[in-house]
């Protein structure tokens, strides 16, 4: 049942994504590349800042557009998803996105994945001494 409702909000987040992402690219399709056209002289219906080479045009304004677009969704994904999950899961007791905890390497199997304060290997349960 919680695999179910873990899928659920999993589907729900996509969609909400896929729907701020069509938002965002509208934005700098629609205001942010005219803009920066704008500024670079070019008008409507014009190449837009860039170079034509060989009848080619190298379009630098809409990579700018798109680069805008890209840290525009990431900082939005940070502050609305990561920020306030990292909040409520220190709420819970739990640390997310951090430094992994301390660990040691057991002298025998060479095991590196030993919690700090073990004093028995998990894997070859050979003693291990506290303070390695």
């Amino acid at each position: 049942m919680i695999e179910a409702a873990i899928a659920l909000v999993i589907v729900v987040g996509l969609v909400v994504a896929l729907a701020f992402s069509t938002l965002v690219k509208a934005f700098t399709d629609g205001i942010i590349t005219p803009l920066v056209n704008a500024i670079a002289g070019g008008g409507k219906g014009g190449k837009g800042l860039g170079w034509t080479i060989n009848n080619q045009h190298i379009d630098v304004g809409a990579f700018i557009g798109a680069l805008i677009y890209f840290a525009i969704l990431m900082a939005v994904i940070y502050y609305v998803i990561v920020v306030p999950y990292r909040a409520y899961m220190k709420r819970r007791g739990r640390s997310v996105f951090g430094d992994p905890p301390p660990t040691k390497t057991c002298p025998n199997c060479q095991s590196t994945d030993i919690p700090a304060a073990a004093t028995k290997c998990k894997y070859c349960a050979s003693e291990l001494s506290v303070a390695a």
